[in-house]
C-alpha cells in the first residue's frame, strides 16, 4: 500500500500527488499541517529528519525527495509510463528533475517573501515565528527563513532566485517553441516535476514573471491544469477561498517585485 505525507499546497506535496494520479495509483493520504509544526513530531522526523513533505511510504520503504518519489512510482507499473522512451528524451526529463532543485529554492524564496510571510506574520508573535524556525534542522533553510520573514522583498536572496527564474522561463519557452511538452511532443515526468512550480507563482499572482516575455508558458501551464490530474492532486485539496486569497495576498507585491525583476533584467 503507498502511503504519502504531504501538505495541501506544498509545492513538492504536488508534484507527488500528480504523479500519483497520472500513474492511476491507489494510495493513503497523510495528511501533514505544516502551519501547525506537525513536520517536527518525533513521529514524523523518523520517517523524514529533513522535517519536510512531502514522504512516501511503500510498505515500510520510505522514499523522501519529491523528484524522487517521482522517478519511484513511474517504476511501479508500466500503466502511462512518465518517462520516455526515447534517450535525448530521457536526458531532457532528468534535466528537468535535476533542475527542480533549484526551482524550488526560488519558488520557496517568492513565496516567504510574500503572501507566506504575511500569513505568518498575522498568525503568530515574533516568539512563536523564531521557536519555529528554531526546529528547521537545516542551519542554512532556517537562516534563509528568518531573513525573509524580517526583510520580505527586499531580501537579498531575490536577486539570485531572479537568475533562475529567468533561465527557468528561458529553457522552457525554448523548449516548448520546439514540441508541446518540457521534453518532447508527449507528457512527461519533467512536466509532472515543473508544473507545481509554475502553478504556485501564478497562485502567488505573479504570473508577471512570463506572461510578456514567455507565451508558451502560459499555454503550457493552461494544457497542464486541463488534465484530470490536476484537479485530482490541486483543486481537491486547495479550495477556492483559499487560493483566492492567496493570489490577492501576494499579487499585491507584484508591482514592487516587477520594478525589482525589470532591473535585474536590465544589469544582464
Amino acid at each position: 500500500m503507498l502511503k504519502l505525507y504531504h501538505g495541501k499546497s506544498s509545492v513538492c506535496s504536488i508534484k507527488a500527488r500528480i504523479g500519483l494520479a497520472e500513474k492511476r495509483l491507489d494510495w493513503e493520504s497523510c495528511l501533514i499541517d505544516l502551519s501547525k509544526g506537525e513536520q517536527f513530531t518525533p513521529e514524523y522526523l523518523k520517517l523524514n529528519p529533513n522535517a519536510v513533505v512531502p514522504t512516501l511510504d511503500h510498505d515500510g520503504f520510505i522514499v523522501i525527495e519529491s523528484s524522487v518519489i517521482l522517478q519511484y512510482l513511474d517504476l511501479l507499473n508500466d500503466r502511462n509510463r512518465l518517462m520516455p522512451a526515447d534517450i535525448r528524451a530521457q536526458t531532457r526529463a532528468r534535466l528537468w528533475l535535476l533542475r527542480t532543485l533549484d526551482m524550488h529554492a526560488a519558488i520557496n524564496t517568492m513565496t516567504f517573501a510574500t503572501a507566506g510571510r504575511e500569513q505568518i506574520l498575522a498568525g503568530k508573535t515574533p516568539e512563536e515565528i523564531e521557536h519555529s524556525i528554531k526546529k528547521m534542522p537545516n542551519p542554512r533553510a532556517a537562516a534563509k527563513r528568518r531573513d525573509l520573514i524580517k526583510h520580505g522583498i527586499s531580501s537579498s536572496h531575490l536577486d539570485g532566485d531572479f537568475f533562475t527564474l529567468q533561465r527557468m522561463f528561458e529553457d522552457m519557452q525554448t523548449a516548448l517553441d520546439q514540441a508541446g511538452w518540457l521534453a518532447g511532443d508527449t507528457y512527461s515526468l519533467a512536466d509532472t516535476a515543473v508544473i507545481a512550480y509554475v502553478d504556485r507563482l501564478d497562485r502567488l499572482g505573479l504570473s508577471g514573471f512570463w506572461e510578456e516575455r514567455y507565451p508558451c508558458v502560459s499555454s503550457w501551464l493552461e494544457a497542464s491544469r486541463a488534465r484530470p490530474s490536476y484537479g485530482r492532486a490541486v483543486e481537491a485539496f486547495i479550495g477556492r477561498d483559499e487560493a483566492k486569497r492567496t493570489r490577492d495576498l501576494g499579487g499585491s507585491f507584484w508591482p514592487e517585485i516587477k520594478q525589482k525583476w525589470d532591473r535585474f533584467r536590465r544589469l544582464k
